[in-house]
């Protein structure tokens, strides 16, 4: 294994620590646009969600935005996985809060040298306090 140390204080800083709730209005014309981006006219949309909507456009983006910037010799990122748990529908006049975390990381050595997974857990809850989804994402720095 490698002796270069790949986990800075700043990303091991982040672990456990709760970022948010981030705030979207969920509006008739943002749904439209992400409908009309994944090139998806199902009318359904008009009033629901689409399922891709909150992974790919309620982010938790105090936590993404750290985990990106995070000093590091590893300055290579892509996205290892998403996972998406849904519990309750995300409709058009909604109001939904996002918090992320950091909930561990691993270190490992790839065939081209160390490799970082950085596992995140984020909820989404709606203005009931209903938790509507729950997501987990693995981000990968090589």
């Amino acid at each position: 294994m490698s002796d270069v140390p790949v986990i800075s204080a700043e990303i091991e800083g982040l672990l456990n620590v709760e970022f948010g709730p981030e705030v979207y209005e969920i509006e008739k014309g943002m749904v439209a646009r992400f409908a009309a981006a994944i090139d998806d006219p199902n009318p359904a949309w008009r009033e629901v969600v689409p399922p891709t909507l909150a992974g790919a456009a309620l982010a938790p983006s105090a936590l993404m935005h750290r985990i990106f910037k995070a000093e590091g010799p590893l300055k290579r990122i892509l996205n290892g996985s998403s996972e998406l748990e849904y519990l309750q529908p995300i409709r058009v006049g909604d109001t939904i809060s996002v918090t992320g975390r950091l909930t561990r990381l691993r270190q490992v050595e790839g065939k081209d040298g160390p490799t970082l997974f950085m596992f995140t857990e984020v909820t989404y809850t709606n203005q009931r306090g209903e938790v509507a989804v729950r997501g987990k994402n693995t981000i990968v720095r090589y």
